[in-house]
């Protein structure tokens, strides 16, 4: 895979964003994204028993296993908002079909925002027409802007990558910040590429990729409501059919993806709410590594590993207390923990003052890994996570003023 330019564009894609005042004025809201025809297109969504409108309808129109477009709004996650939100959801996607003369069957909805307040359909009816005059293949970047809430930064990355003698670009975008430990998805996010593939392999692809990636990452523990991951494959690049997981094209595709939304999973950690770090959980040394990724995450959900990590203390007293909550039974006496190539900890023991001091000096760094070793098997998985600081409680105290 290359990473590319960003100025690429994806052949019959086009995209729009425009201020409809959903929740702010005068900010980038809500966006579309279009497909001259119909698509190959794959999602995976929040398996939170609390799913948004949006979530529930354009899982069960993607069954189809195609789209044309997709209509996402930020500042109002219509979830938790009853048979209200689901008649706002169809009306949103009818506005949209109608606007751009195609099915409305095609038209998948994507929300993000504030829970439990009524989706303001006005909004969407006096910009409708400007959203859809405003299509441009160069308009990327203003839907990455739009789908931001609490965001600081766009999360946006293109590549491409020879699959059967053709060359297939790729676009993807990420939005999140907070209510991040996703449950196959993420918060939001969109790629598009110009590949052509049948459904079932994208659906396995898309699946495949997110379980080694945004499923991989926790700022917070906290699942949301409305997460959702969606590809739409045009085909216009001509590759050969990618039909067969065993094929070397597919696994060219699959390796690809997983690549890009490894890319956009970094991303949405380092801009964690609050965050000053990005870490690496690293255990190896598990029996399995089902076990290696539970007490990975166990610890890089830890309130207090994620504040000692703030306070830059190499408090590993916390990190073992943790792996000893997690589920996973192994023996203490065998476990070393190092920070990035200070180890800290041999054999359930502290190696003394000189190594914490090097240890600290790791912790002071905005990207590190944690590494342990369970010496207990063959197993070994990651987890990404960062640091909780004082400005997590302030985003979090007043997110709906």
């Amino acid at each position: 895979m290359n990473i590319v330019d960003f100025n690429m564009i994806i052949k019959d894609f086009s995209l729009s964003a425009v201020a409809a005042g959903i929740k702010y004025a005068d900010r980038l809201d809500l966006g579309l994204i279009y497909s001259r025809t119909p698509v190959v297109a794959a999602g995976v969504f929040t398996t939170n028993q609390i799913k948004a409108a949006p979530v529930v309808l354009s899982s069960e129109r993607l069954k189809q296993g195609r789209c044309q477009a997709v209509l996402i709004n930020s500042g109002n996650a219509n979830a938790c908002t009853g048979e209200a939100g689901m008649v706002a959801a169809r009306k949103a996607s009818r506005m949209a079909a109608e606007a751009l003369g195609i099915d409305e069957e095609l038209v998948l909805v994507s929300s993000t925002g504030v829970i439990g307040l009524p989706l303001d359909m006005a909004a969407f009816e006096r910009s409708m027409s400007g959203l859809v005059e405003n299509l441009s293949p160069d308009h990327f970047d203003q839907v990455a802007e739009a789908i931001m809430t609490t965001d600081t930064v766009k999360k946006t990355v293109a590549a491409s990558v020879e699959i059967g003698g053709k060359v297939v670009n790729f676009m993807a975008m990420a939005k999140g910040s907070g209510m991040i430990m996703p449950n196959m998805a993420t918060m939001l996010a969109f790629v598009l590429t110009d590949a052509q593939i049948s459904a079932p392999e994208l659906k396995r692809a898309l699946k495949n990729s997110v379980s080694r990636t945004f499923n991989r990452i926790t700022v917070d523990g906290d699942t949301s409501t409305n997460d959702m991951v969606l590809v739409m494959a045009s085909g216009a690049a001509g590759n050969p059919w990618i039909e067969d997981e065993e094929h070397e094209d597919y696994r060219s595709f699959e390796d690809t993806l997983e690549l890009l939304l490894k890319d956009l999973a970094l991303k949405v950690v380092e801009d964690g709410e609050g965050a000053t770090k990005c870490i690496t959980i690293r255990v190896c040394g598990a029996r399995e590594n089902e076990e290696a990724e539970q007490v990975a995450r166990t610890v890089a959900n830890s309130n207090l590993v994620k504040t000692a990590f703030f306070g830059e203390d190499a408090n590993w007293g916390r990190i073992i207390a943790a792996m000893g909550r997690s589920g996973v039974r192994f023996n203490p006496d065998h476990v070393d923990i190092a920070f990035g190539d200070a180890l800290l900890v041999k054999n359930g023991v502290t190696l003394g003052s000189e190594a914490e001091r090097r240890a600290t000096e790791v912790l002071k760094q905005r990207f590190f890994t944690v590494i342990i070793d369970l010496k207990d098997g063959t197993g070994c998985e990651e987890v990404y996570t960062c640091d909780f600081s004082i400005d997590y409680v302030k985003i979090n105290a007043d997110y709906r003023s």
